[in-house]
């Protein structure tokens, strides 16, 4: 899957996705437009008034002048305000577009479609990837826009002066607004291709120490893999180099352009010295240096764009993920009657979990509520009656220690300071994994869902733990009422648990009860 998009596919799918009020965008960039044309007017002002000045005429033939500077400052920063009061209200209200219309399509998708992603990625694409794409008004398309108005506005002004310096003028501004975000965007472009290669390959042998340090020293390999990573770290920071280099060139670009400018109407008005008031050479020669302000944000815009355009991309895949691949579950999803008990089974990868979330959209399909309870689960920073009444919100007590006690956790809860009401502080963070583990499966037991979906409930417990548990959940009436539908993936089961069996290695039923 590409990770940007043509331009004309961008626009689109940037429309559609923003959904902007083009009378707030437009107000926008015609205050952004008054702010940097009363620069612009400013210097213009300015050169002549200095130059009259020097004449010595009457004073109140300046007092005109003198009354339009103070003015055309004044305004240049109000104007600017308000522009960037229209520019980010119109940013912070297509953000919002998006994300209710994010929330909306991901709160009525199938469920494999919303739980494809880890959650990590899913609240990247929902919070960073929004951002980005929202950023383009305020950081591109307003910049852009502007610094258009203001370039023509520049060249028409001088070329009434001396068409010449026009002309030059006109390829600076090209050099400065188009060449040199252009090479910007490039530079970024390639240095983020470099993170993205090397990033994964650092922190490959970065985690490796960290989660197997003890087992690599006692082998003597933990030394290698440190100097593996640090090397990794190392040619990521020379690939960045490397890949940055036009961005030196693009920046110094600008630079280059507005010398050249003024040089050429510093050129132009000696060639007109004889011929026009000195008061016109000084607007001739100032002017230049005032039309590049428009263009100084322009590298940053390009940069703004090709994040945007990326951001896009992601966040289409995200709500209308049929050009996305996806997990198809090995067998089609399961029909379930009341009182089921069923062990998915299959080694990591093969598609239990798909399995269960298609069953969970087959449920829904028939009218059929089912609870789906996954193996990351979150546990919440509040207390432990919280974290279980989040699965049935009128649960008592007496309901809730009864779930944690069948679940194994009385010697658990009955050690804490405040018992149901202590908190779990950072949440997961709290606890051991197969205290959570059990936690999660207490906040299955509380909930009334006719059928129940458990994905990995007795990782990280013990082996007899795990299949006295496994025993319980798959035995009718045991740790679930008997008319309640049960189906667990897991990849530990032994032969004598008595149950109907899925095999997803080889897609078919290997017992049945």
């Amino acid at each position: 899957m590409p990770e940007s998009l043509p331009r004309g596919d961008f626009l689109r799918l940037a429309v559609a996705l923003l959904r902007p009020r083009f009378s707030r965008l437009l107000a926008a960039t015609a205050l952004g437009v008054l702010s940097l044309g009363s620069a612009l007017a400013l210097t213009a002002v300015s050169a002549w008034l200095i130059t009259r000045a020097w004449q010595m005429p009457p004073i109140l033939d300046l007092t005109v002048a003198v009354v339009a500077v103070r003015a055309l400052g004044i305004s240049r920063g109000v104007l600017g305000y308000c522009q960037r009061l229209a520019a980010h209200d119109t940013a912070l209200r297509s953000a919002g577009n998006v994300r209710v219309d994010l929330y909306r399509r991901l709160a009525s998708a199938p469920t494999e479609v919303v739980m494809r992603l880890p959650s990590g990625e899913l609240v990247a694409r929902a919070g960073a990837s929004v951002d980005e794409l929202s950023d383009v008004l305020v950081r591109a398309v307003l910049p852009i826009a502007v610094a258009a108005v203001l370039s023509v506005a520049a060249v028409g002004l001088l070329a009434v002066i001396s068409p010449a310096a026009a002309g030059v003028l006109a390829v600076c501004l090209l050099i400065a607004g188009v060449a040199a975000p252009a090479l910007t965007a490039r530079a970024v472009g390639a240095a983020e291709a470099v993170a993205a290669e090397h990033h994964s390959r650092r922190d490959v042998a970065a985690m490796l120490a960290l989660e197997h340090g003890p087992e690599l020293r006692v082998g003597g390999r933990l030394d290698g893999v440190l100097a593996e990573a640090h090397r990794r770290q190392c040619d990521w920071g020379e690939a960045t180099d490397r890949a940055a280099a036009p961005a030196a060139t693009a920046a110094a670009a600008p630079t280059a352009a507005t010398g050249v400018s003024v040089l050429a109407a510093v050129v132009a008005a000696l060639s007109l010295a004889g011929a026009v008031a000195p008061t016109t050479l000084a607007v001739l020669m100032l002017v230049p240096l005032a039309a590049f302000e428009a263009t100084g944000a322009l590298p940053a815009a390009a940069v703004a764009l090709n994040r945007a355009r990326i951001a896009a991309r992601r966040l289409h895949d995200l709500v209308d993920p049929h050009d996305a691949p996806r997990r198809r579950p090995p067998v089609p999803p399961l029909d379930v009657r009341p009182g089921d008990r069923v062990a998915v089974t299959g080694p990591s990868g093969s598609g239990k979990t798909t399995l269960l979330l298609a069953t969970a959209d087959r449920c829904r399909e028939t009218g059929l509520a089912a609870g789906f309870f996954g193996e990351d689960g979150h546990l919440f920073a509040t207390t432990v009656r919280d974290n279980l009444l989040v699965s049935r919100g009128d649960a008592t007590d007496d309901e809730l220690r009864s779930a944690l006690a069948r679940a194994g956790l009385t010697d658990w809860l009955d050690r804490l300071p405040a018992g149901l009401s202590t908190v779990l502080v950072g949440g997961g963070a709290a606890v051991s994994a197969g205290q959570r583990r059990r936690l999660l499966l207490a906040r299955a037991l509380v909930s009334t869902f006719p059928v129940v979906l458990l994905d990995e409930p007795t990782e990280h417990l013990d082996a007899a733990d795990a299949q006295r548990l496994l025993a319980e959940l798959l035995t009718p009436g045991a740790l679930f009422p008997a008319d309640r539908a049960v189906l667990v993936a897991t990849h530990h089961l032994t032969p004598d648990i008595d149950c109907l069996r899925l095999d997803l290695a080889s897609g078919r039923v290997i017992s049945d009860a």
